[in-house]
This record gives C-alpha cells, sequence and structure tokens, in this order.
C-alpha cells in the first residue's frame, strides 16, 4: 500500500547500507549523548535505530532531535547503515527529522503495577508485547474467515440486544429497552439456528456479555464469540468443523506470525501438534475418573472448573475433547444421547494450559423435548416461542458452536491472562477506558 514515500522500518532493514530511506513512527526508545542521538523508531512492522550526529547530521537534525521523547511522533529521513550494536544490525543515520507531536514525560516508564497499566490502557496497547499479540490476533481472525469462506459457510449479523436468556439468566446484563427489559446478547445461536433455514450453514463474530461473578484469569465480561450452526449436521460432524478451524487457524499463525511468537517467547514446537487432526476425545465420565486419580474431590454430574480443565490438560499436547456431559448441567437446547437420555449430545474443547475454548452441542430438534428442557432449566416457554417455532416449521438435525476468541488468543499466544488477547477489556470491578 502506498505510504507517500515513507517505507515501513522492516522494509528498510531489507535495504543495501547507502541507500535512502524516509521513515515514520513513534519515539520507542530515547538515548542523548550529547554529539549524539539515538532514537529507536517503532512502527506497526517493527523498530529501527536512528541515529542523529554531529558528524554527518545538520545541526538542526541534531536540535530536533532532542525533541523526540518517549512516544514522540516523527518523521525523518536518512542514509541506512549498517552496525551490530543496533536491533537487528541496521540503522539510518538522519539526514532530516520533524517532531510531528510531542510527548512530554510519557506516564508509562516501566516497573507499573497491572492496575496502573489498566487505568492507562489506552497508552499501554502501543508496548511492544502488546502490538505482537495484535497482529497475531489479527491473523487468527483473518483464518477464521477463509476457513469459513473454503468451507462454504455464509457470514450473517446477528443482533446484541436479545429478549431472552441462552445459558442463564444469572449471568445476563438488563438494558432498559424504551420501559421494556432487554438483555445483552450471552450468544448469537439462537439467531443462528433460525438463519440455518435459508443459508443451511452460517456463522458469525460478535460481542457477547456474561454477567459473572467470577474474575479469573480467563474470564471477561464483553468478549468476542465467534459462532457457528449447521443443519443436517450431528454432534460428530460439528466436532471435525470445530478441529478443522482451530488446526487451520493455528498453522496460519505458525505460517505467519513466528516472529510475534518469538518476541512473546514462545516456541513454535508448542503448536505444531496442534495443526493434525483429529484431536483426542474423552468423554465426561472418563474425565472425572482421571480427576479422582489425580487427587480431586469431584463427583459425577460436578461441573468442571479451571483448575479441574487445567489438570486435564496436562495429559495432552494438542487440543482435546470431552464429550457427553451429563444433561441436567448443559444448557437447554442440546440434544438428549438416544443412548443414555440422561446424558447430553454436547462437547467441549479444551487447550493445555488454559482449558475450554469451545462449547458445542447437537441441538434439540424435537419440540416437546425441548420444550421438557425449557421447564427444566427453570426458564418460561413464552420466553422461547419464536424459538420452538424452529421446530415446528420444518425442524431438522442440527449442530453448532461457540468459539471464545480471546481464550483462543491466549492459548496461541501462551499469555498468562486473557485481558491482554483484547485491547479493552472489561471486569466487574471498574469499567477501565
Amino acid at each position: 500500500m502506498p505510504r507517500d514515500g515513507y517505507l515501513y522500518t522492516r522494509e528498510v532493514h531489507g535495504l543495501e547500507p547507502g541507500a535512502r530511506a524516509r521513515v515514520r513512527g513513534w519515539v520507542y526508545r530515547y538515548r542523548d549523548l550529547g554529539s549524539k542521538v539515538f532514537i529507536v523508531l517503532r512502527d506497526p512492522e517493527g523498530i529501527l535505530q536512528l541515529v542523529a550526529s554531529a558528524e554527518y547530521s545538520p545541526r538542526e537534525v541534531l536540535e530536533e532531535a532532542r525533541r523526540a521523547d518517549i512516544e514522540a511522533s516523527i518523521v525523518a529521513e536518512g542514509v541506512v547503515a549498517r552496525d551490530p550494536r543496533a536491533p537487528g544490525g541496521v540503522e539510518l543515520r538522519l539526514e532530516k527529522l520533524r517532531v510531528v507531536g510531542e510527548s512530554r514525560d510519557f506516564p508509562i516508564k516501566g516497573g507499573e503495577g497491572i492496575d496502573y497499566l489498566l487505568d492507562n490502557r489506552h497508552l499501554w496497547i502501543r508496548s511492544r508485547k502488546l502490538t505482537q499479540v495484535w497482529r497475531i490476533r489479527h491473523t487468527v481472525l483473518r483464518a477464521f474467515r477463509e476457513y469459513f469462506e473454503s468451507r462454504g459457510f455464509w457470514e450473517v449479523s446477528p443482533p446484541i440486544l436479545t429478549q431472552a436468556a441462552v445459558e442463564g439468566g444469572a449471568t445476563l446484563f438488563k438494558v432498559d429497552f424504551f420501559g421494556d427489559v432487554a438483555y445483552l446478547s450471552q450468544s448469537a445461536q439462537l439467531y443462528l439456528e433460525a438463519l440455518i433455514f435459508s443459508l443451511e450453514r452460517v456463522w458469525a463474530l460478535s460481542p457477547s456479555f456474561r454477567a459473572e461473578r467470577s474474575r479469573t484469569r480467563r474470564h471477561l465480561y464483553e468478549y468476542w464469540h465467534l459462532e457457528a450452526e449447521e443443519a443436517w449436521a450431528h454432534m460428530e460432524d460439528e466436532m471435525r468443523t470445530v478441529e478443522e478451524l482451530v488446526a487451520y487457524a493455528t498453522k496460519r499463525v505458525l505460517d505467519e506470525r513466528l516472529e510475534e511468537l518469538e518476541q512473546l517467547r514462545q516456541k513454535p514446537e508448542r503448536l505444531e501438534p496442534a495443526k493434525k487432526t483429529p484431536y483426542p476425545r474423552i468423554t465426561y465420565e472418563e474425565a472425572i475418573e482421571r480427576l479422582r486419580k489425580k487427587g480431586f474431590d469431584i463427583s459425577y454430574g460436578d461441573d468442571l472448573g479451571a483448575d479441574e480443565e487445567r489438570a486435564l490438560g496436562e495429559d495432552y499436547e494438542t487440543p482435546f475433547f470431552i464429550t457427553h456431559f451429563p444433561l441436567r448441567i448443559k444448557a437447554f437446547y442440546m440434544k438428549e444421547d438416544p443412548q443414555d437420555p440422561e446424558k447430553a449430545l454436547a462437547f467441549d474443547l479444551l487447550v493445555p494450559g488454559v482449558g475450554e475454548i469451545v462449547g458445542g452441542s447437537e441441538r434439540e430438534d424435537d419440540y416437546e423435548k425441548l420444550v421438557q428442557h425449557i421447564k427444566m432449566h427453570n426458564l418460561d416457554p413464552r420466553d422461547y416461542e419464536w424459538y420452538l417455532d424452529l421446530r415446528r416449521y420444518g425442524s431438522v438435525p442440527h449442530s453448532g458452536f461457540g468459539l471464545g476468541v480471546e481464550r483462543y488468543i491466549m492459548w496461541i499466544a501462551g499469555l498468562d491472562h486473557i485481558r491482554d488477547a483484547i485491547p479493552f477489556p472489561r471486569f466487574r470491578d471498574r469499567l477501565y477506558p
């Protein structure tokens, strides 16, 4: 893309010594040694050392360089030179320099605590670490879209304001909708189910909101939710779609973002096994047995929490499925297992170190059974009249899933906390910028 004659830092690194280059960006590092000023410039592609020196730079350039404090925006022009002491072994010896936007006493100097950095999130998102994450995130989202395009899915746009719960009323955010009560969407699933009757295979990427009381390293109150629904698909069909999607996106990151993974101190070998499918499968019942052997006090019918999921992940190098959960602990829309009506045709995909990143199931397509499930979960069937209509008029077997984008990013980028997988994280205690 044309940049008015300006090169990205990555392009400058590829030039021969003596070539001329124009660059622009922000000051990442700065040192004033009197007769020389060293500036490390950053832009979306990387970093480059600039040097203003009394030896070869005009006096006004040296003076302007002294105005270029941390995070000032600048444009510069000079001659490319090799220097093993410079980042990447290349520097630009300045002949022209202009400070576009000054930055005096930038408030983040290093060593600040997480609360301070969250208060200044609008500035902290410029950091080199988070920039690498945003680049990986971009590739992941593009890969998801490529996968669905290649498999004949249609992208659709579900609403954010909804009338009823999908995953449980306790985690709904209420909204005053002109005097009536509405809710921020927990999931696009119900609307995607309606759309399969015209498009058959659909997907959406949209925000979801969960007012959960827990605040852990893998929870957000607003997150990006990748969801898909397929008509005529059973649980095994949907599991294949999920593992193919995750494997495809992981391969794209390994193909395109090795440098970013290296900057984040991640070894590509950790992700290599995830390129190969099928992924391992265990049942919920088998998972409970394994956890008991690992010393967990857990019974059949208990939910699997973060600690349990992490312990199960220790047995795998790849993502893995847990299937056939007890029907009573899963959502109302999940289909009974014909072989055992006490179990749901449901699955979760877990990744080592993080836990669940995907939840999916075959959907209950029988009208009477769906009504029973709604009542079993203490919900009012009248709130789901339009959803029940989907079972009255041309119901078909169908399945779907939801993938938490930030949890996937957290795993693939090796992040300690989910807050660094999204530019502006939302937590219960306070709304940061």
